[in-house]
């Protein structure tokens, strides 16, 4: 069985609130980071798409909570591809306690693919509507320095 792929890293103390708990705008940020490497792995990264005058914006973010993260705890985002439009994708995250598989929060991201000069939409090229449906299934980002 293909695993999604999966963005581990670990939590900052910068990133708790009073009550010790990961501040709840943070998995906003989570969701931000597991995007960046999940399309760095692609072969899509932010460098690339520059480089051909594309670029993405978000367009919707819901996040569901379902338990809390604390200070040094390892996460991991898993990352998957929920729906491929003409000029925008949707991304789904599930952000997990890496130790127990406990399911922390779970997210939704759609995108726009946009043009850098004029800024306009503008629809999936065929080579990253092919990288998307891929998935980059199995591939494993650790930031957390577990190694």
């Amino acid at each position: 069985m293909n695993e999604p792929f999966r963005y581990r890293f670990r939590v900052r103390y910068n990133e708790c609130d009073a009550q010790r708990v990961v501040f709840n705008a943070r998995y906003a940020d989570y969701v931000d980071l597991a995007m960046t490497e999940f399309m760095r792995a692609l072969g899509c990264g932010y460098t690339e798409l520059l480089a051909r005058g594309l670029d993405n914006q978000v367009v919707r973010l819901t996040l569901d909570w379902r338990a809390p993260a604390h200070f040094d705890e390892v996460l991991e985002a898993r990352v998957t591809v929920a729906r491929l439009g003409r000029t925008s994708f949707e991304l789904g995250h599930e952000i997990v306690h890496a130790d127990d598989r406990r399911t922390l929060c779970t997210a939704t991201a759609v995108y726009v693919l946009m043009t850098t000069d004029p800024f306009a939409k503008t629809p999936l090229p065929e080579d990253l509507r092919t990288a998307l449906d891929g998935g980059a299934r199995d591939r494993v980002i650790d930031q957390s320095g577990r190694g």
